[in-house]
């Protein structure tokens, strides 16, 4: 595609080229000669023109910083690259449907010897789009519904809707989103949503409703978001049998708080990986905005995936966070009841051992939490008038403090010994 190869020509014969036999009624022919051929794979050229066709409503000024990196090839296979990059680049926007590249020859009177034209035929995107689809996990079925008004201003900005109505949940979010032009990482994002959320482990159930304004930008080999938050925030009890520890959390707080996220992210595949590493470093610092509850809250996961033979991949984790309560607001179980892992919760409560603790008692969040592959620890259980340590123990007992009792999933309720309860 707009390379030019040279045609190879047929070595003549030593005793001249055969014209056959011309009789003297043989008319002759005048044959023009062929237009010179040259490969330019290997010398240099100079990109001219670029081209679009197909452009609508999206501005040229975003179109011309994504494309800036071809004029500055210097011979064909640089511009084959830059062009194959500036369309990764383009549909990386959100606002093509499609994105094809012609390299060819330049053409007219102003044309060089070695001069391109690259030409980008696009296909944009409908104003408006919608989507439906169904969902099934979590022991719940959902039917989402969602509309996109991508490229709404000309310059890849995008609000999307959507909504969520379940058999347990309902929820919705409209959000605004508009890059920067020229470097996609750096955006702005405004979003607002209401978010309905059940967690069996604690036997609580949540109601988010709140607006958020996030910024986006990298930093060298790191990408960083700065984000504010406003949640209104309303929890309830799952079952008639949750303890009082939970059931004083009920009813309406309000969250206002500043957080910092870091990633470096080195895993390719991002999606099951075979290789590379991950961290995620968070920081939150609630109440200097206003609300009802003050505290810093910092946690952080890593991942580390290493491909061995036979097409397998060893793969380990590490998660943890601190949560630090400021004055005299004390933090609310939403805080922190999502730090833990809810896939490890769910395999410990499927033991029979740990349900039977986790029937009476509604597990609370502790100040430090780890989780690291199949080990919870430190996870705290405020004690109500039912609360009772399980009658088989194949553990001695452990000392604890005074003011609670803890539910230990230790490493030996993993291999399937019961957890060990506090006092009586």
């Amino acid at each position: 595609m707009g390379t030019v190869h040279a045609r190879s020509l047929e070595p003549l014969p030593a005793s001249g080229p055969d014209f056959g036999a011309l009789g003297e009624e043989a008319e002759f022919v005048e044959v023009e000669p062929e237009a010179k051929q040259e490969i330019l794979e290997n010398k240099d050229v100079v990109v001219q023109h670029v081209h679009f066709d197909g452009l609508g409503r999206t501005k040229d000024d975003i179109i011309m910083c994504e494309i800036g990196d071809v004029f500055k090839a210097k011979n064909l296979i640089e511009v084959m690259r830059k062009s194959h990059e500036a369309r990764e680049k383009l549909l990386r926007l959100g606002i093509f449907r499609q994105v094809d590249v012609l390299i060819d020859t330049c053409q007219g009177d102003n044309a060089l010897p070695n001069g391109l034209d690259v030409t980008f035929e696009v296909t944009e995107l409908r104003r408006l789009t919608g989507s439906y689809n169904t969902m099934v996990g979590n022991n719940e079925g959902s039917m989402v519904l969602g509309l996109k008004l991508p490229n709404l201003l000309g310059r890849a900005e995008k609000v999307t809707f959507q909504f969520s109505y379940g058999t347990k949940e309902t929820s919705y979010g409209l959000s605004f989103f508009k890059p920067q032009p020229g470097n996609f990482e750096r955006n702005f994002s405004v979003n607002l949503y209401k978010v309905t959320g059940q967690f069996p482990w604690s036997s609580l159930r949540e109601t988010d409703r709140g607006i958020s304004a996030e910024y986006s930008f990298p930093i060298w080999k790191t990408s960083h978001s700065v984000k504010w938050e406003g949640v209104w925030r309303e929890l309830g009890c799952l079952a008639r049998t949750v303890s009082f520890a939970v059931r004083k959390e009920s009813g309406h707080s309000l969250k206002s708080s500043l957080s910092h996220a870091m990633v470096i992210d080195s895993r390719n595949p991002s999606i099951l990986p075979r290789r590379g590493a991950l961290l995620k470093v968070n920081q939150e610092l609630a109440g200097y905005t206003g609300g009802d509850v003050s505290f810093i809250k910092e946690d952080f996961e890593l991942q580390l995936n290493k491909q061995l033979i036979l097409d397998s991949v060893f793969s380990a984790s590490l998660w943890g966070g601190m949560l630090v309560p400021i004055g005299d607001k004390p933090s609310s179980i939403a805080d922190s009841v999502k730090e833990y892992s809810s896939y490890m919760l769910q395999k410990y409560k499927s033991r029979e051992t740990f349900k039977e603790v986790t029937e009476s008692c509604s597990l609370m969040s502790g100040v430090n939490i780890w989780d690291h592959g199949r080990l919870l620890n430190n996870l705290r259980a405020n004690p109500s008038d039912s609360c009772r340590r399980p009658s088989v123990s194949t553990l001695p007992p452990q000392p604890e403090p005074a003011s609670h009792w803890r539910c230990s999933a230790v490493a030996s309720a993993v291999e399937g010994y019961p957890p060990v309860g506090g006092p009586m």
